[in-house]
């Protein structure tokens, strides 16, 4: 077992990627002075030219009845082979895959995506599901014998490769399927790390955090050092592959999450086993299994499942090793992506950055696609959207990586989520946006995902398993109300048509783009964004051959016109797509007046080279300073003059060190976000940019200075305004996270002064529980609550004391989930199903589901039937939405006016 070490604080380390940066260019023009930096072309990584085809095996065709029931029998509680119900098996395979090949290719298809394809626990009872979808692996060495075999894997392989086609692996590293119970039970609670800490095999306490991306970890016993002692039927001890998986002492065992704080990281998904990813031994041992799939069947990339939920030591070792591994197999162009399912380019930029992953999917553009093509959202939200792609520029990646996706297996389709935001609109409406939709995906930076079925218009009413219809002829009573889009089939019936108008739209936008590349290579600048529904254009230009495309797409249902800038005065252009005259000619000031028709997309070509500009213009940084949203990345931004096609390369060092490149920006404004996560509090760093033209000429910015700061602390509990008596749990989180932080919680009573509570040095989530009985505090108290590290201090809540709370006269459950409770839509704080009952023994309101469809849901607490009031996630008043991951059947939602938390069991 190699040695790691989990921070590493010369600069160097920080700017340090899986990929090699680009070669600077030759011989440029600059008239400063030899210690000017190194002028770089914006990197395009291995791979930001693939069109992915993403397909769920068992759904998308039965190609041989052999492997139904995947020789387990015909008894569908055993075998899960139960094609009349959506939540089991339905029959398809890779044979089925294999025999449609055309089909898929026939579309532009360049890479095949399958979800996870390993062998499934068949059934797991408590979930009344079968494990079709791939997510409850217990032998991560063998194909699913419902699927195929390892053999029908290579073949198909072999067979996409014949025709140029790769093949990327959706793989797990979080969890396995649910085989450990615990001796309270089974999907017991979870319990934080605060109220039971990890304990060694001689009962010592420790924190799991200090031995993350380290070659050491504590002996383990598993009766004594969890706070659940794991449970392994007899049967099941020796049924996960490979072996070292049976050692139920690699898990977290502290009960199932709710997807928030520290159990995001720790809880089991509903009851599946949670992996104990800061373990040396399930970091290597998931590398060795990944490597293994990639030297024997020549897997071409992988999707990562869950990549949140992981602490970031394992990917910061797992990525640079497997991809390293698979460029020594001679996979120059293998590629991972995470899901990261947040629409916070902050946050989920971190994991390609900080984590050395090579990319995310892309979910924040999924959520501003919908609300641009389905939702006739202002088209100024696109042009705020792509702005912040700056966040993912770093010396070996950037977002013209990211695949972009319209819906998908969880969340739901495209077609489903255009039907509900258009209701009563004619099909050729709706078929208007679903194409804007995918125009969007096609002509903007990043790799276009497909989901498979979107081709045929599948709609479905929600996500999950209602997203997850059959290509083939369907069984399933619920797959067979669906309304597809353009078209009068149904599910009843096999849909491979070549000839639906989606598939024809998707075939001919990768035609489009594969015979301009710059379509799909170009930067991509932003150029007009209507205030309204309307316009949004940007062009793509390729900084070789200096092509520039205009592309301008109308939301509206009216035809719009609009003078769009460009990089050529007085120059033609040549129509590439869609309904518009073949020919128009640029302004003297560049601008190219365009008329775009009615949820329509229309793409001009520069006749000819964008002009070379005659002299570098000039640079200047702005000052550099933490940035807002991530207190662990610097934000550099740069100034240029000028209005050609610029290249800023930003680069920093430590006093006294060499000049490291951090990233290269080649649309305005230009930016990076320069992680200083690993540096001390403290540390100065210094910037510098070059910008090059069109012409090679560069020019050197003057060097800036900052200050890395201290970790930002951040209040969890109590909610600002509650009313507290007894015992209050006090937490904070700090960013960057750091497992040697030791963070002080306080307390003020009445405006005095400040007193600690408690210190707590064990990570993500610094707990401290306040005694306020032990005060005799009179009702009504005002008391304030604070983190403090060094000199950070966090902000402040106020609360209130009080043992008789004002109860609110009524509380909802709104979300995205009302709908299914019966209501007329979702988000409805006034339907009388959402409505929550008061416990008067628990103080708390209650409301429970007997069977909740499986999906994954967004909700908030709405008093008084209205939005006026409510609380989102921890409590806090008008915070942002909870998101429910739920594997269908019953489930309770608890709010207590206490805390205004509000949350599932």
């Amino acid at each position: 077992m190699k040695p790691r070490h989990a921070t590493v604080v010369v600069l160097t380390a920080l700017v340090a990627g899986s990929v090699a940066a680009p070669p600077a260019l030759a011989a440029p023009k600059n008239p400063a002075d030899s210690s000017s930096a190194s002028a770089q072309h914006s990197l395009r990584a291995a791979v930001t030219d693939e069109n992915f085809y993403f397909v769920m095996a068992d759904r998308f065709k039965n190609g041989s009845t052999a492997n139904d029931d995947g020789g387990l029998g015909p008894d569908p509680s055993v075998s899960g082979f139960d094609p009349t119900r959506k939540g089991y098996y339905n029959g398809g395979d890779l044979q089925g895959l294999l025999q449609e090949l055309d089909y898929i290719q026939g579309m532009g298809t360049t890479s095949i995506w399958l979800t996870p394809s390993f062998k499934n626990r068949a059934v797991q009872p408590e979930d009344n599901s079968a494990g079709y979808h791939g997510y409850w692996i217990t032998d991560f060495t063998q194909i699913d014998p419902h699927l195929g075999t390892n053999e029908d894997l290579r073949t198909l392989i072999d067979a996409a490769h014949a025709r140029g086609m790769k093949v990327y692996f959706d793989i797990i590293t979080n969890h396995t399927a649910d085989v450990i119970g615990y001796d309270a039970g089974e999907r017991a609670p979870y319990i934080s790390k605060d109220e039971e800490p990890y304990r060694d095999a001689d009962g010592t306490a420790f924190d799991d955090r200090d031995y993350a991306g380290t070659d050491t970890f504590p002996a383990l016993d598993a009766e004594t050092s969890f706070p659940y002692v794991p449970v392994v039927p007899e049967a099941d001890k020796n049924l996960k592959v490979p072996e070292w998986l049976n050692d139920p002492t690699l898990y977290h065992n502290r009960g199932d999450t709710t997807f928030a704080g520290e159990d995001s990281f720790y809880g089991d998904f509903f009851g599946l086993d949670d992996l104990s990813t800061e373990h040396p031994v399930v970091v290597d041992g998931m590398i060795d299994i990944y490597k293994t799939w990639i030297a024997d069947f020549g897997v071409d990339g992988f999707r990562i499942d869950t990549m949140k939920h992981v602490n970031d030591e394992f990917w910061q070792e797992f990525g640079p090793e497997v991809l390293s591994y698979a460029q020594e197999q001679g996979k120059d162009e293998f590629f991972m992506f995470g899901e990261v399912f947040d629409t916070t380019k902050s946050f989920t930029s971190q994991f390609t950055t900080r984590n050395r992953m090579q990319s995310v999917l892309d979910f924040p553009f999924q959520a501003a696609a919908r609300g641009y093509a389905s939702q006739g959202a202002p088209a100024s939200d696109l042009e705020r959207f792509f702005a912040g792609d700056d966040w993912y520029t770093d010396a070996d990646s950037n977002a013209y990586s990211l695949p972009t996706f319209l819906g998908n297996h969880d969340m739901g389709r495209i077609g489903s989520f255009i039907a509900s935001d258009n209701p009563g609109a004619a099909d050729d409406e709706l078929v208007s946006r679903d194409t804007l939709a995918h125009e969007l995906m096609y002509f903007s930076r990043g790799n276009p995902v497909i989901y498979y079925g979107d081709e045929q218009g599948f709609t479905g009413p929600g996500g999950d398993q209602d997203a997850r219809q059959t290509l083939f002829a369907s069984q399933v009573p619920e797959y067979l109300d669906d309304d597809l889009l353009g078209t009068d089939a149904t599910h009843a019936t096999d849909t491979f048509d070549a000839d639906h108008p989606l598939y024809q739209g998707i075939r001919t936008l990768a035609e489009i783009t594969a015979e301009h590349p710059a379509l799909r290579n170009g930067a991509h600048q932003h150029r007009y964004a209507s205030e309204g529904p309307g316009i949004y254009a940007f062009s793509r230009t390729d900084a070789k051959d200096q092509r520039e495309y205009v592309v301008a797409l109308n939301n509206s249902t009216e035809p719009k016109t609009a003078a769009i800038p460009t990089y050529a005065g007085k120059r033609t252009f040549g129509l590439v797509y869609g309904d518009a005259p073949k020919h128009a000619k640029s302004a003297a000031d560049g601008a190219l007046t365009v008329t775009v028709p009615a949820l329509s997309t229309v793409v001009y070509e520069l006749k000819g080279n964008v002009p070379k500009s005659k002299a570098a213009p000039a640079i200047g940084l702005q000052q550099p300073a933490p940035a807002a949203e991530d207190n662990g990345r610097m934000r550099v931004a740069a100034d240029v003059a000028g209005s050609s096609f610029y290249e800023v390369t930003f680069e920093a060092r430590t006093p006294g060190s060499a000049w490291t490149g951090i990233g290269t920006d080649d649309n305005a404004p230009y930016s990076v976000y320069h992680d200083t996560s690993a540096l001390p509090a403290g540390s100065a760093v210094e910037y510098r940019a070059v910008v090059l033209d069109n012409a090679r000429h560069t020019r050197t910015s003057a060097v800036a200075s900052a200050t890395v700061p201290q970790a930002r602390l951040t209040m969890g509990l109590p909610a600002e305004g509650t009313q507290v008596s007894g015992d209050v749990e006090v937490t904070a989180t700090a960013s960057p996270e750091n497992s040697e932080y030791a963070v002080t919680l306080e307390r003020s009573v009445a405006g005095g002064a400040w007193t600690a509570i408690g210190t707590d040095d064990s990570s993500p989530t610094y707990t401290a529980v306040d005694d306020l009985a032990a005060l005799d505090l009179a009702e009504s108290t005002q008391v304030r609550y604070r983190a403090v590290l060094g000199t950070s201090v966090s902000d402040i809540r106020t609360v209130t004391v009080g043992s008789v709370i004002e109860q609110p006269g009524t509380v909802a459950v709104a979300g995205s989930l009302d709908s299914e409770l019966g209501c007329g839509g979702d988000w409805d704080p006034a339907c009388d199903q959402a409505q929550m009952t008061f416990d008067d023994a628990s103080q708390t309101w209650i409301l429970e589901v007997a069977d909740l469809p499986a999906g994954t849901y967004e909700y908030k607490a709405a008093l008084n039937r209205g939005w006026t009031e409510n609380y989102g996630a921890g409590g806090g008043r008008d915070g942002s939405n909870i998101v429910l991951q739920h594997a269908g059947g019953p489930v309770t939602f608890v709010y207590d006016h206490r805390t205004h938390v509000i949350t599932t069991r």
